[in-house]
């Protein structure tokens, strides 16, 4: 890169072009200090029949790829694309509807979706919907860890499924042997793989299925307030919840964010993701392709050892105008983007927006994308992040407006955003047609999470880059339910501590577990970034515990603990120990999300023995003391 690129003021250069709203907000202060923040303009009209959206979409365009992903070979490598186009899906999803109403099924028994993301899959789910059937997706970890599937059977047990989905026999087999439910049918691409008591039903022969007027009444006449999907939350504090998805829900969350960053992102064009179909954000791009009439390349890579290069390859043939990912890919894919100028070329020649969630993103980070977007495009790239949850059907807030400060934006259309002071800070709650009825099964829940005027609790903290120029827009401040106690009594705002020490150390970590509660003060066990230390090192040798001992990686902590104790010394911020985490975090032990993101509570649990270490009297050479 030119050093007159890299001596660049980034604020100085402007983004390039991009189609966003102006920012207007109303505000109401309520009785009790609340604020009531709305979007100034409403929500335009849209039908909330996610199935007759669909059904315009491949009228209008009956030609073009709807879904895509690389055929899987039988060595395991990855081929060739295999594409459907919107007419060919229409026909397989009414096929499948019609296939699950001839099996008498009602409105109330559910199909469980078991696999990964694949285009059977997302013909499943939308086959379900046109049904009427409300569908589950969960992750395939739940099915693939062994043991004795505890997180499956509880999630069989809740949601009572008539059909289970699982495309391949191979990965499910011994998982559905385990838990198969009483009057219940497997449908898989490979049904003569399974052992069970009824036999399973080809895909195909689903396929194959003659359609009648039946399918075609029914996805008419589908209540947009019935259930329609069942998300599972993560589970942080004990068995996950089923949170009640309607079509009405899910269309106003579509096309809350079309208003705002639609044109930007270009949900209508081109798309490459992984992000799983068990999460809100993965499902939102399932369903916007479908709904405005994109085309979806289904990434089988993810940020992760050995999955990433996946992702490149997909990159190398695939210009999007839009990229989404979470911190840890935005990391390694820096690194490659200025190892290889053909690919970082072709990543910038069509990209308008980029979206990140799941954490806050490292400034440095940031800073090298967008020193290459400037070098290949003569500007900044828009840059954006969402906030919302499974509870809200995905983002539901977001960053539309030009801005240099990282946040979580404002409301879109048709979204109330309740602000209630928690000190210096405001408790956010949400209130609109996006927001989920309830949890499954689970009235107290249900009744517990909404506040007297219909406001659902998030539980999260925020606060006003300005209170003088809402516009500004607000910046996560913690999880309430995150915070804990030194035992000193001082309460530590977890989650602002968490980013920001994300921050100090990058690009050595990927995340941290933040460790204090009932000790005198906090400790960090690191997820070590591979790609990041031999940027500072070169190539680290022998067991992660001895890491720290090189020398560059002890000055890079060093430097990094220092900077960031001096700007935030207090009790409740100041970093005293650090230690890189012996293993990476293991989804098997649910310490990760299929989204990468780290669940303190659980790794705090499995790794008492690491953090004792941390804390010791007398801590070992793998441990940094500030």
């Amino acid at each position: 890169m030119s050093q007159t690129s890299e001596n660049l003021n980034l604020a100085d250069v402007p983004c390039r072009e991009v189609s966003l709203p102006e920012a207007r907000i109303a505000t109401t202060r309520c009785a009790d200090g609340s604020l009531i923040l709305r979007f100034a303009e409403e929500l335009r009209d849209f039908d909330p029949n996610v199935l007759r959206n669909f059904r315009r979409q491949a009228a209008q365009q009956p030609d073009k790829t709807l879904y895509a992903q690389r055929q899987r070979l039988p060595g395991g490598e990855l081929g060739d694309w295999q594409r459907v186009s919107f007419a060919e899906a229409e026909g397989k999803v009414l096929a499948i509807g019609q296939w699950l109403l001839d099996q008498g099924l009602q409105d109330t028994d559910a199909v469980l979706i078991v696999s990964g993301n694949s285009i059977a899959h997302a013909l499943v789910r939308l086959g379900s919907m046109a049904a009427g059937l409300p569908v589950c997706p969960i992750s395939a970890n739940y099915a693939l860890m062994g043991g004795n599937y505890e997180r499956l059977k509880y999630v069989i047990e809740l949601v009572k499924p008539k059909v289970i989905f699982a495309e391949a026999a191979g990965p499910y087999a011994d998982a559905l042997a385990a838990c198969e439910p009483a009057d219940c049918t497997i449908l898989s691409g490979q049904a003569d793989g399974y052992q069970l008591s009824r036999p399973a039903v080809s895909l195909d022969a689903v396929y194959a299925t003659p359609v009648t007027a039946a399918i075609e009444q029914r996805i008419e006449h589908n209540d947009p307030d019935a259930h329609a999907v069942y998300m599972l939350t993560s589970g942080s504090t004990g068995m996950p919840k089923a949170v009640i998805q309607t079509q009405r829900m899910l269309s106003t969350n579509l096309f809350q964010a079309w208003q705002v960053l639609g044109k930007a992102a270009g949900w209508s064009d081109v798309m490459l993701d992984w992000l799983p179909w068990s999460h809100v954000s993965g499902a939102f791009n399932l369903l916007a392709a479908a709904v405005f009439g994109g085309t979806l390349y289904i990434d089988d890579g993810k940020p992760a050892p050995g999955l990433f290069a996946e992702t490149l390859r997909n990159l190398r043939e695939i210009a999007v105008p839009y990229f989404c990912n979470v911190p840890a890919g935005f990391a390694m894919l820096v690194d490659e983007l200025e190892q290889d100028e053909q690919l970082q070329q072709r990543f910038f020649s069509k990209l308008r927006m980029v979206l990140y969630g799941g954490a806050g993103l490292p400034q440095p980070i940031l800073d090298r994308l967008q020193r290459m977007a400037i070098r290949q495009t003569g500007g900044r790239i828009f840059m954006t992040t969402g906030y919302g949850a499974t509870e809200t059907a995905s983002g539901c807030m977001a960053i539309y407006f030009h801005t240099d400060k990282v946040g979580i934006g404002l409301p879109m259309p048709g979204l109330e955003v309740k602000l209630v002071p928690q000190g210096d800070r405001f408790e956010v709650r949400l209130r609109g047609d996006n927001v989920m009825p309830g949890y499954l099964h689970n009235p107290e829940s249900s009744a517990s999470v909404f506040d007297e005027d219909g406001f659902y609790r998030t539980g999260d903290a925020a606060r006003f880059h300005d209170e003088e120029n809402v516009e500004q827009g607000l910046y996560f401040a913690g999880r309430l339910a995150e915070e804990f106690k030194l035992g000193t009594g001082t309460w530590v705002y977890a989650g602002q501590v968490r980013g920001r020490v994300v921050e100090a150390l990058a690009p050595a970590v990927s995340d941290i577990l933040l460790c204090g509660i009932g000790r005198d003060y906090l400790a960090v066990l690191g997820v070590p970034n591979p790609a990041g230390l031999r940027d500072i090192a070169g190539p680290l040798d022998g067991p992660v515990d001895s890491w720290l001992q090189h020398p560059a990686v002890q000055a890079h902590v060093k430097q990094s603990l220092e900077r960031y104790n001096a700007a935030f010394p207090a009790s409740s911020t100041r970093v005293r120990r650090f230690a890189f985490m012996r293993e990476a975090p293991s989804a098997a032990r649910y310490e990760l999300s299929d989204k990468g993101t780290l669940n303190q509570r659980i790794a705090a649990e499995s790794r008492s023995a690491e953090i004792d270490e941390l804390y010791a009297e007398t801590p070992g050479a793998h441990v940094f003391v500030a």
